[in-house]
């Protein structure tokens, strides 16, 4: 989800479910179209790969999240069937922690967890000032932006959004294809993409600019033409050239390598000229995207459901765009009045889904006609992250939401004020700033020690908070899992920004949103709120694992599989392996050469692709931010940090355990990941003595830590 509910919070204190056929993998043609693509320069070894289609779902659910109910996915027989017969859809994928749309999409983009991409917390997080007080800022701005706080004309934390462990901007997603002379599209996606009116306009247009100045009379209209859409050109791009004035430099100060002499269109009024005749884009449906007002453009991130997104992605590929990549809106929520969420199987969310099917319908009959096929093409879609559905049963009992419409009594995340709970129930006013969310991060003022006493008696008080559930009405503990900033350092979480590290996470019952608000329970501390019913952020498998499609050139046909556990750092890797190209840096990830056929698997890595395979299991269980070391840490965490014994001692001894175990971890992670980088990059095969030695290993620390939790 993009949007924020911290102002939602204060405001409120006929469906074919069976075989679609599959389309068919016709001959590809070279439609006029393309002309502008002759340059791009993929695969060597696979001189029929011409395309690359990203899509990232936000929550779209391959799993039942009511049994009665067919899931999104299978809602969508179009895509789904487009998938298990032409690649494998993975249903053993996982997401990073935090999940949220804004790490997770990161993550996926860059083959990096979000301590070196610098948004572990999404999609907004605080940083502490240098008085100890905390400012808001958010996790969605343009690539190059510094800290995203409009609150003040200056933050005091002078870091990138987008930094890496030395204080450097993120390398960028889309340079591995421009600097092989492709055009890289961006759809609504995280970061690729101005994202707002204020920050990012002036950062890359200048703050006395003509769209400066129109983002500060009309913000709704600048939005519309300068947000959500853009086109990250190669150098030889003539949609570039010929977009003259409307071109601007594709500036990267820190890209490894440098990054000089490259071209943009930022915005729909930029790219829609270039990729339109009209000027104006259609949706699948045949009508234009538009705004709210009926002005051509960007209608908001909430509004790319499948038909604008996926008609922005068809009209780029017609127009010589050979490299896509695009966000899709959930389909569980009310994007228009009366707003709102929907339970599994309601008529309202099944009829959504319906349009999403049909969009995919659509797209896939249009690009066929275009000659744009798992012939020559490469298709990636995944979702950001699973989410849990927070609301009572549906009436009737046996609703499938296809035949019998799902109803619903009660449907709404929980949402909890930890500062009136921790008043009320602990007597604990310790001051604290909070990123509200299913996951908090809780913010000591005066940003005191993980051993300071401030911090020990609000993390052990707020291990105890209790709530009566309004739907249930149980009493629950909220919180699940402790994480101080030595178990946030394992889950990848602690970034190169020192300032926006939490002085400790909660990861709570999925069922509840904590906020903070006044230290009291005069208004309820616990309510029911129906704005939102679909919680992620949490440790939790229903959220944590989702599902990542592959079809097209050197993609297996294996349909639906879980025999490979993966995760969104995994993405960028396979997609490079399959397009031949390199990237400028070393990711998170590895390639997953179980769905990959012998020409998507070059050099080294093509005849000890067993030993990769085998070597590339056992670190991510290792390394992901949801991986078994993980899991255990996690768990032995929430012991230390909630225990209240003399002189500390059980916390003292934890977390000299976990920081034991976290340096081996990285010292043996970062052995691997240069054995794993070496054989996909053919500078060396992974031979079985090597390979075995460091599975051994990995497999010996997991067990450690479990051992340690248990």
């Amino acid at each position: 989800m993009r949007t924020s509910k911290v102002v939602a919070l204060a405001v409120a204190a006929g469906l074919g479910i069976g075989g679609a056929a599959a389309l068919p993998a016709t001959a590809a043609t070279q439609p006029a179209a393309q002309k502008h693509a002759a340059g791009c320069r993929l695969d060597a070894n696979n001189p029929g790969l011409k395309h690359v289609i990203y899509l990232q779902f936000d929550n779209v659910h391959f799993t039942r999240d009511n049994p009665n109910v067919p899931s999104d996915l299978e809602q969508m027989p179009h895509l789904l069937n487009f998938l298990t017969s032409n690649g494998v859809v993975d249903t053993n994928h996982h997401t990073p922690l935090i999940a949220h749309t804004g790490n997770d999409i990161l993550t996926s983009l860059t083959g990096l967890y979000g301590d070196r991409h610098g948004q572990a917390i999404a999609n907004s997080y605080r940083y502490f000032n240098p008085d100890g007080s905390t400012n808001s800022a958010a996790s969605f701005a343009y690539w190059t932006d510094g800290v995203a706080d409009s609150s003040v004309p200056t933050p005091s934390d002078s870091s990138y959004t987008m930094v890496t462990p030395q204080g450097k901007n993120t390398p960028a997603p889309w340079v591995s294809y421009t600097r092989a002379g492709c055009d890289y599209g961006a759809v609504s996606v995280a970061n690729t993409v101005l994202e707002n009116t204020t920050v990012d306009i002036n950062k890359v247009f200048g703050a006395t600019s003509p769209q400066a100045a129109e983002a500060k009379a009309d913000p709704g209209k600048a939005t519309t033409d300068y947000v959500g859409i853009g086109l990250h050109c190669a150098k030889s791009s003539a949609l570039c050239k010929g977009a003259g004035a409307n071109a601007s430099p594709d500036l990267l100060p820190d890209e490894p390598g440098g990054y000089n002499g490259y071209q943009a269109l930022f915005g729909a009024k930029a790219v829609d000229p270039a990729i339109s005749t009209s000027g104006v884009v259609d949706s699948t449906d045949g009508t234009p995207i538009t705004d709210g007002k009926g002005n051509p453009g960007f209608p908001g991130f909430d509004g790319m459901s499948a038909a604008n997104s996926l008609g922005y992605v068809a009209q780029m590929q017609e127009s010589g765009v050979p490299v896509t990549f695009a966000y899709i809106s959930d389909a569980h929520d009310r994007h228009a009045a009366p707003y709102g969420a929907f339970g599994p199987g309601e008529a309202g969310y099944v009829a959504q889904l319906k349009t999403y099917d049909n969009a995919f319908g659509a797209f896939f009959s249009r690009l066929a006609k275009d000659g744009i096929t798992t012939r020559n093409t490469d298709f990636v879609v995944t979702s950001d992250e699973n989410d849990h559905f927070v609301g009572g049963a549906p009436t009737p009992a046996n609703c499938d939401g296809v035949t019998v419409p799902c109803t619903y009594a009660q449907v709404g995340e929980i949402n909890a004020n930890a500062n009136g709970l921790l008043a009320t129930q602990q007597g604990v006013t310790t001051p604290f700033k909070l990123h509200s969310d299913s996951a908090p991060n809780f913010y000591v003022t005066g940003n005191p020690a993980q051993t300071d006493p401030k911090t020990r008696s609000l993390e052990q008080a707020w291990a105890k908070v209790t709530a009566v559930n309004p739907i249930t009405g149980k009493t629950d503990t909220v919180n699940k899992y402790l994480a101080d900033q030595t178990e946030m350092k394992l889950l990848h979480m602690v970034t190169g920004d020192a300032a926006r590290t939490p002085t400790f996470t909660s990861f709570a019952d999925p069922n509840y949103y904590v906020y903070g608000a006044a230290a009291n329970c005069n208004s309820a501390c616990v309510a029911l709120g129906p704005a939102y019913a679909w919680n992620h952020g949490d440790f939790s498998s229903d959220i944590n694992t989702t599902w990542l499609g592959l079809a097209g050139p050197g993609v297996k046909h294996l349909g639906i599989t879980d025999k490979v556990w993966s995760d969104h750092t995994d993405i960028r890797p396979t997609l490079l392996a399959l397009t031949g190209l390199r990237s400028d840096y070393r990711g998170d990830g590895v390639v997953l050469t179980g769905f990959l056929d012998d020409k998507a698997l070059h050099g080294t890595l093509r005849g000890s692709e067993h030993q990769y395979a085998q070597l590339a299991a056992a670190y991510k269980q290792l390394d992901a931010g949801v991986g078994a070391f993980a899991a255990a840490t996690l768990q032995l965490s929430n012991a230390g940090v909630s225990s209240a014994s003399t002189g500390d001692a059980t916390y003292l001894a934890d977390e000299a355990t976990l920081t034991a175990l976290g340096t081996e971890r990285d010292a043996l992670a970062a052995q691997i990941a240069g054995v794993l980088n070496g054989a996909a990059t053919g500078h060396h095969r992974i031979d079985d003595r090597t390979a075995d030695r460091l599975v051994k290993a990995a497999h010996l620390l997991v067990q450690q830590a479990q051992q340690a939790a248990a």
